[in-house]
């Protein structure tokens, strides 16, 4: 069996934790139902394949008749289309010296090396989907899509000067909701801010964060909260803009609703494995990782860019001339709420 930082490193049981370790943002964002692991999708890329197509159905409607015994009934036939997604792998290594390596104080190693490798592919998972998020809201709708342009609500100052209209308060999220996706508002279920947004609803008594117990009986507060009945995820990777000489400071908050984004993990031959070369610098062993999945927004296609090669860079999903709006926005319950704190 290999080693890692001195232990045995069984890669079998260093999957298993690794797929199982709870992400409590992850796990907020699923319960709330805006971010959907998605069964259907997880089958159709389980065989390798890096581009699927997802249908989409219209919402069914017309005239119904006057059921008198003579009147024939009309029908119509259902109407949809079809949205394409994309998966991407990544892979990093982590390198242990024999050299500097340290004995520790009775710690769970495993334990140890696994909430490290979950931690660091959760913040890459969010980073991943702020960047596609931001990048859909750049799409300039035409035509049928046009009111798209009704999912940004932007108060913000375009000067230097900042009162409390150009901030959230009250009624900013239903306000927001409502403007994005009419009577459906209430399906807006999940809240993404930055900490700076998120002191001001604090300060107005409209945000509570949730708390938990560790292992050593200490509660601490998460940074994932509830704010008028909707989920909040308190993170400072949400957008922000810098000052400049003649606009102050913004930030960008972002509304999801039930099933605005659908996540599933893809198959890999070898998620880890660790390598020993008993050579350089006197001793290394390196942990290799790789994960396959996709993150994608409801309503919206992603095309494959000039360049590609068999995953999507970075660059590649957050550059908004990649996506194209599918589905009549009302449908889409996803908002961009634009303000100076």
């Amino acid at each position: 069996m290999p080693n890692y930082l001195g232990y045995p490193f069984d890669p079998e049981l260093f999957n298993y934790n690794w797929e199982n370790a709870k992400d409590p943002t992850l796990t907020a964002m699923i319960e709330s139902g805006a971010v959907v692991d998605n069964a259907e999708l997880r089958q159709l890329i389980s065989n390798g394949s890096d581009f699927y197509t997802l249908p989409f159905y219209h919402v069914i409607g017309g005239e119904p008749s006057n059921y008198d015994g003579q009147t024939d009934i009309p029908s119509d036939y259902t109407e949809g289309g079809s949205q394409q997604g994309i998966v991407y792998g990544r892979s990093r290594g982590w390198i242990a010296r024999d050299f500097t390596f340290d004995y520790n104080s009775g710690a769970d190693p495993m334990q140890q090396i696994t909430s490290q490798v979950v931690k660091y592919w959760q913040k890459h998972r969010q980073v991943r989907m702020l960047q596609i998020i931001n990048a859909i809201f750049d799409i300039v709708g035409t035509g049928a899509f046009a009111d798209w342009a009704n999912h940004i609500t932007d108060i913000s100052s375009s000067t230097t000067t900042v009162t409390d209209a150009n901030k959230v308060g009250e009624t900013t999220i239903g306000d927001a909701s409502q403007k994005a996706v009419g009577d459906a508002a209430d399906q807006i279920r999940l809240v993404f801010a930055h900490s700076k947004v998120a002191t001001r609803w604090a300060n107005l008594q409209l945000l509570g964060f949730r708390r938990y117990t560790d292992s050593r009986g200490i509660e601490r507060q998460l940074r994932i909260g509830d704010i008028n009945g909707r989920v909040a995820i308190i993170d400072d990777g949400a957008p922000y803009i810098p000052a400049t000489t003649t606009e102050a400071e913004k930030y960008v908050t972002y509304l999801l609703g039930i099933g605005a984004i659908q996540f599933a993990p893809a198959s890999v031959k070898t998620p880890s494995e660790v390598e020993r070369d008993a050579k350089t610098k006197g001793g290394i062993d390196t942990l290799y990782t790789r994960i396959r999945e996709t993150i994608h927004p409801n309503g919206f296609s992603f095309a494959k860019p000039v360049g590609y090669t068999a995953s999507p860079t970075n660059a590649q999903l957050a550059n908004t001339a990649n996506w194209s709006i599918i589905a009549d926005p009302k449908t889409i319950p996803l908002a961009k709420i634009i303000s100076n704190g």
